[in-house]
């Protein structure tokens, strides 16, 4: 591999895996060689709004993100620049501190629902990949993980999936698959998804140390 950085896509529905795939292949290629950009990261700050307002937002709609932002931060990385990515609180529905500076790697993922759909940030991804899984599946792992992880209750969870979810999944999540160069079985193994991604990006883990190995060298002579 050569040492510009990849940017590699990961999307697909809510709960299909996608987030558990991005993480399996950051930890496969280790910190050294990979960073993640989550789409998380980018909803935009609602601090203007009463809470009960932010709430009725619809946080499935690309406009709900600084996708501008999320643009210039991927290029930003791709150029081997450090950004600072926003943070947020999904609880409250804005963007706290100051941010977290994150590093250029020669492996760089972008991960979420929705980083299929803009053609600008796909234009800088040089693989394309979509994790698929049946509603039921996304449905009990999306209910699962906001009680768990957002403090949310689980009818709020799903009268929010009927409303905008499942609506904006079918207008603008599941049409981008068509956006992605491969589709991965979010129910299956996803060891075998990191692996074809791996392979799609014709390398091998000894490759990786190797090239991890080589970024380390030369961000030393650099800096």
């Amino acid at each position: 591999m050569k040492l510009s950085p990849i940017v590699v896509g990961v999307a697909g529905g809510t709960g299909s895996g996608k987030t558990t795939l991005a993480s399996a292949l950051q930890a496969s290629l280790s910190s050294e060689l990979c960073v993640t950009v989550s789409q998380d990261s980018y909803y935009k700050d609602l601090m203007h709004l009463d809470l009960a307002d932010r709430a009725k937002m619809n946080f499935d709609h690309p406009d709900s993100l600084d996708a501008d932002l999320m643009v210039e931060h991927v290029a930003g990385l791709k150029k081997m620049q450090n950004v600072v990515l926003p943070e947020y609180d999904f609880s409250q529905h804005v963007r706290v501190g100051a941010g977290r500076e994150v590093h250029a790697r020669p492996v760089i993922i972008v991960e979420g629902i929705l980083v299929l759909v803009w053609e600008s940030l796909r234009g800088l991804m040089d693989l394309t990949v979509f994790v698929d899984a049946p509603e039921k599946v996304r449905l009990d792992r999306r209910v699962r993980r906001d009680v768990a992880e957002r403090g949310r209750d689980v009818q709020g969870v799903l009268d929010q999936y009927y409303a905008t979810v499942r609506p904006m999944h079918k207008e603008f999540v599941e049409p981008s698959s068509k956006n992605a160069h491969v589709i991965i079985d979010g129910e299956g193994d996803l060891k075998h998804g990191v692996q074809l991604i791996i392979n799609r990006l014709g390398l091998s883990l000894q490759d990786c140390s190797d090239e991890g190995q080589n970024w380390r060298h030369s961000s030393s002579a650099n800096g």
